[in-house]
């Protein structure tokens, strides 16, 4: 009996010895397919990169200020549009804008930009512009050269079209690469996200309601982002603009562009 169970114990860690073998194997495949996957993210000279491998640096402030809010005892929001200008949305929002005599801020692709500069030709005095890179591809997987030539090539076809030059960035995604922080310093930008934004997924068909839940969540230096461009669940919140002005307008907000909420002489929010 003693035997029996000993060369059960021996075929048991025999059998343990094997899939922990097995495992070890998946585990190096698994591992060996990470860093095939993650190849592109070096640290040096790469996407993962804030610097530049034994070059000058050639940054203009040698910083970059990163903003998803700006805190104030003011009540001023920032309303934000990503992703345009396009010929099917932009002019809705821009009327409506308009209309209420709201400024927004216009993080603006630049292959939309030379493909649409009727839409917004004329149309953005009192709108400030950022860039939202050349086509939306995301700028954390390139290296840094070439997340300074994508932005470059869009801050140029912006200041032409609009005729102001950006001084914002808001990264697609909002995906912060070390190669993103790399260009925005380079090119002298703010880097802004956003602390609140729509969501129309959670309001299908109700703008109203949609409306009401942003008004309910603003709060003091808000950045809120939303999109002119896009699938058509977004029209919720851009057909409840005009119904979110008024409610904000009604606690006593103000709309200011983000810049204009940057420079703002900000007091701390009282607490208590």
């Amino acid at each position: 009996m003693g035997e029996s169970a000993h060369r059960w114990s021996r075929r048991d860690l025999l059998r343990r010895s094997a899939l922990l073998a097995g495992g070890a194997a998946i585990g190096a495949g698994v591992s060996q397919a990470w860093q095939s996957t993650h190849r592109r993210l070096p640290l040096g000279g790469g996407p993962a990169s804030a610097t530049l491998v034994n070059q000058q640096q050639g940054l203009a402030p040698g910083a970059v200020v990163v903003v998803w809010s700006v805190p104030t005892g003011q009540r001023l929001v920032a309303l934000t549009f990503d992703d345009g200008p396009a010929p099917q949305w932009t002019p809705m929002v821009l009327d409506t804008l308009a209309q209420h005599r709201v400024p927004a801020t216009f993080f603006l692709v630049g292959a939309q930009v030379r493909r649409h500069a009727h839409v917004v030709r004329g149309r953005l005095a009192g709108h400030e512009v950022g860039n939202h890179s050349w086509a939306h591809r995301d700028l954390a997987q390139l290296d840094a050269v070439a997340a300074y030539d994508d932005l470059s090539r869009s801050h140029d076809a912006i200041a032409d079209v609009t005729g102001s030059a950006p001084r914002l960035v808001r990264p697609p995604y909002g995906h912060l690469g070390g190669a993103v922080l790399h260009a925005a310093a380079r090119l002298d930008y703010r880097l802004v996200l956003w602390s609140a934004q729509m969501v129309e997924r959670e309001f299908p068909g109700d703008p109203a309601g949609h409306a009401r839940r942003i008004v309910a969540d603003v709060r003091p230096g808000t950045i809120l982002l939303g999109h002119d461009v896009g699938p058509q669940r977004r029209l919720v919140a851009l057909r409840g603009l005009p119904a979110m002005i008024d409610g904000l307008r009604a606690r006593g907000f103000t709309f200011v562009t983000v810049s204009a909420l940057l420079g703002a002489d900000v007091t701390p929010a009282p607490t208590g």
